[in-house]
């Protein structure tokens, strides 16, 4: 039957701003702001506090980051009401004090999600003031609203396809009551807001319930004839948790699949498993009528609840959900990239049909030859992985799905035992041995093998993307590395088995084998430098093997990038003899089948560590290679000094890397040797051109580890740590007889090149290497000075220059104790760049009047020494004068 008639013209709005507020059980006197404590502030100011209902609190933390933004020589564009209402939202955020949904918000100051957005990425560019829980939140907002827009997109064009011309009411009607369902549903089953595949098919369940309950004269002919014999019976209360499944109407489904190109056995699945269950929580499985007042006012209350934007008004396509003419391409792409995951999803089941979820007669071969059989070990580690699983899984996508967790997990199983079938036979033509029990008998082997398989799977569902830090909770977020977390799995021990799996599986997809290049990127840049990670134990045990030692040598650096190694050889390794005689008998069991005891035991060096080491230092190296490219262009001399610093720290000082980023030692690198060899650049600059790079997040310069528990800016752990770490090694680049040079890394061509590396074009010697950004402008250079230490790019109060100088210059180490290592350096709320572009100097800023004027005078004759010597290089290259 079609659903009863309503008021549709716009969503119901019921005095919003203040009955929802006023009259919520919740409310307290404090949440409706005092004027007379606001009177130094500007009345329309306070108004628009009073119009969104903020607390006092609020309000006076609100105009402290307007204050902060007036004081700025930045201008951020914007009305001043926009600007006071971006600064409330980044208050009410900050202090998890939100009293005003985001529709009301947007109403209040003129803005839609867009301009809002881009608005607050401009106060963050330009004057640093969003906070890492602020960008948690406008991230999250910014992708649900882009998935919504874009499944709303695509359910006007599906239901227009199903619609015969009917009168605006009734076409109105339909839509506003189909819509709604569907936004309950996705509420309901649904935690993560941008799982687009998951989405879309329950968008297929809502249309298909919809459809068929719409009175035939209403359809077109395609849906017309569909039978009404497939609708829903509930089952009585007594027996609601033995829920019986509805027969879906297949032949409505299966039109509205192929209309999607989606597939119809997966949406079966959703529809069954979690669509059922969500009808029957409303009383609606047996149900002929469209309920559309209950579905308007059961939104009403959710939407109020989550201080969302309002998705109705979609609808009536109100201005504050209205995209940008840009914006529409980014969704045109958004569902292609929809739609081709669809795909995949289906080849990725066709490739498996015939792969069992338990072990061949190959693998069980395997298994029977071995010394230990591992086969009741291997059976119940797959079914406890499992449960774990599908249960983290429920919590992290909805607890309504996890039986699609389920299907997921059995996808997985049939891909690993596919995949360790292949490296067994592989293994097996290689060595001509069938025996492998040390392999088949390691667990961390299986629980890897396992999360890669289930990775892919992952990965073809979701989307080959990797989780960059900082913008999504851990529990509510799949990208990897979710899949290690849950397994509690070292990331390590994960990166051994990445390169055999994409040899042992022919038949991945390019998008897949990259996806997995990026997992190892990830692991290799941070995830594998965890405190807890193994991998500093075999690093400490490298090194105790003595001087001549070390996790890869420097010399091998500029050969080709070429090995043997298997999952067998990283998983028991050490497999490589070390150069130095061992303090005690090695295990013979351990060495290689080609070294026999009599030989003499050699103590072994690790293959994964070595491994690990060459790939970390190639990936390293393009990376420095890109940041140069943005900023340095006109001393390519320096590119080489600053690998050399970096690769020195990587191998001899690698516990600055401990639960910290490569690129934080990148930048640190790029920024020390420009400072001793007086080469001007910012560490804005760099910050400013790393955020253009691919892959990176502003965690990464925003939130580094100082010491145990103690978080700051990337510049106070440059002054802090990596400077004091490395002060030494820094000032021997500037001496007659520096360091000698690291040798540059060759680059592999592996099967996952990285990203934005240069592409050769098939054919010829003719590279292709993404566009760049403008350069940075050229400016004189600092003046000559001993001092490292990044000062004048403010990151806190003034008396902490004080004693970072007086550290700096001073002997007296109880000082430097205090600053490093009893009291604590105060953590800052966000990294902030002074805004008059002055970077350096010596420590006297807090002095007399004599230490300045000397001061002054250095600067100016130094500058003016650089000055003439830039004018003379310009005039030799025939560049015009600045």
């Amino acid at each position: 039957m079609p659903p009863k008639k309503r008021n549709i013209g716009t969503p119901p709005n019921k005095d919003s701003k203040s009955n929802s507020k006023k009259n919520s059980p919740d409310s307290k006197d404090h949440s409706v702001i005092s004027p007379d404590k606001h009177k130094e502030k500007d009345s329309a100011f306070v108004t628009l506090c009073k119009d969104l209902l903020v607390t006092n609190t609020v309000c006076d933390h609100a105009w402290a980051i307007w204050e902060t933004m007036v004081k700025s020589a930045e201008k951020v564009n914007g009305s001043n009401k926009q600007l006071w209402g971006a600064c409330m939202f980044i208050s009410a955020t900050d202090m998890e004090d939100v009293s005003f949904t985001f529709t009301d918000f947007q109403k209040a100051v003129g803005m839609s999600v867009k301009q809002f957005i881009n608005l607050l990425r401009g106060m963050d560019e330009n004057v640093d003031t969003i906070s890492s829980k602020v960008n948690s939140v406008v991230t999250r907002l910014e992708k649900k609203y882009e998935v919504s827009l874009a499944l709303y997109q695509r359910f006007i064009f599906i239901i227009s396809k199903c619609l015969a011309i009917l009168s605006l009411y009734r076409r109105q009607e339909l839509l506003y009551c189909t819509w709604i369902m569907f936004l309950l549903a996705k509420g309901a089953i649904l935690q993560m807001e941008d799982d687009l595949v998951i989405a879309f098919q329950l968008l297929l369940c809502v249309l298909e319930y919809c459809t068929k309950r719409c009175p035939s004269d209403f359809l077109q002919p395609l849906y017309s004839d569909v039978s009404t014999q497939g609708l829903p019976t509930r089952t009585s209360r007594r027996n609601k948790a033995k829920l019986q499944l509805p027969e879906v109407d297949m032949q409505l489904l299966e039109t509205l699949c192929k209309e999607s190109d989606c597939s119809v056995d997966e949406v079966k699945n959703v529809y069954q498993s979690s669509f059922s269950v969500f009808l029957d929580s409303l009383n609606l499985l047996g149900s002929q009528d469209l309920p559309v007042d209950t579905l308007s006012i059961k939104y009403e209350e959710i939407y109020r609840k989550n201080k969302d934007f309002d998705a109705r008004l979609f609808l009536v396509d109100d201005e504050t959900l209205r995209p940008e003419k840009t914006l529409v391409y980014v969704l045109f792409i958004l569902f292609l990239f929809t739609r081709a995951a669809m795909n995949s999803i289906q080849q990725l089941r066709g490739e498996l049909t015939s792969v069992s979820d338990k072990p061949s007669s190959s693998l069980i071969v395997y298994f029977k030859n071995c010394t230990v059989d591992p086969s009741d070990e291997i059976t119940s580690r797959v079914e406890q992985l499992g449960q774990v699983f599908s249960q983290k899984f429920a919590q992290a996508v909805g607890q309504r799905c996890e039986g699609l967790g389920k299907k997921r997990f059995t996808l997985g199983v049939q891909l690993y035992y596919k995949v360790m079938e292949s490296i067994l036979k592989s293994e097996e033509k290689r060595l001509s041995v069938q025996n492998f029990s040390k392999l088949l008998n390691n667990a961390t082997f299986h629980t890897s093998l396992l999360a890669c398989a289930l990775e892919v799977v992952m990965a073809t569902y979701f989307g080959n993307c990797v989780k960059n830090g900082g913008d999504e909770s851990p529990e509510t977020d799949l990208r990897f590395p979710w899949i290690l977390d849950i397994f509690h799995l070292h990331a390590f021990d994960f990166y051994k088995v990445i390169e055999s799996f994409i040899k042992a599986e022919p038949t991945l997809k390019h998008d897949m084998i990259e996806h997995l290049g990026r997992c190892e990127q990830k692991i290799m840049e941070s995830l594998a430098w965890k405190t807890d990670s193994p991998l500093f134990e075999l690093l400490r045990q490298s090194r105790e093997e003595g001087l001549g030692e070390q996790a890869e040598p420097p010399a091998t650096l500029n050969q080709p990038l070429q090995h043997s190694h298997t999952a067998a050889d990283l998983y028991l390794s050490p497999q490589r003899p070390s150069r130095r005689l061992p303090t005690a008998e090695a295990d013979s069991s351990a060495l290689p089948s080609s070294q026999s005891p009599t030989q003499g035991p050699r103590q072994l060096r690790s293959n994964s560590l070595s491994l690990f080491y060459k790939k970390l230092y190639r990936m390293a190296y393009l990376r420095l290679k890109m940041l140069f490219s943005r900023l340095l262009t006109g001393h390519p001399e320096l590119e080489p000094i600053i690998w050399t610093l970096l690769q020195h720290t990587l191998q001899n000082e690698y516990e600055l890397m401990r639960d910290r980023h490569l690129d934080q030692l990148l930048m640190s690198s790029m920024y020390a040797i420009c400072k001793v060899k007086n080469v001007y650049l910012l560490f804005k600059t760099i910050v400013t051109a790393y955020k253009e790079l691919p892959n990176t997040n502003q965690e990464t310069f925003k939130h580094v580890l100082i010491r145990e528990g103690q978080y700051d800016s990337i510049i106070v752990f440059y002054n802090l740590v990596f400077m004091q770490k490395l002060k030494t090694n820094i000032l021997q680049y500037s001496s007659p007889r520096p360091p000698p040079l690291s040798p540059i890394p060759h680059i592999p061509r592996s099967p996952y090149k990285y990203p934005s590396s240069p592409l050769r074009v098939p054919g010829g010697n003719v590279y292709i290497s993404p566009l760049k950004s403008s350069r940075a402008p050229p400016a004189a250079m600092t003046p000559r000075t001993r001092i490292l230490v990044s000062i004048g790019e403010s990151f806190g109060a003034s008396d902490k220059f004080q004693k970072i100088n007086q550290m700096v210059s001073s002997s007296d180490w109880s000082l430097k104790r205090s600053l490093v290592g009893d009291s604590a350096p105060k953590p800052l709320k966000r990294l902030r760049f002074d805004v008059d572009g002055q970077d350096e100097a010596d420590g006297s800023r807090s002095g007399g009047e004599s230490a300045l004027i000397q001061k002054l005078a250095e600067m100016s004759s130094a500058r003016s020494r650089m000055q003439e010597q830039k004018l003379k290089e310009e005039a030799e290259r025939g560049e015009p004068e600045a």
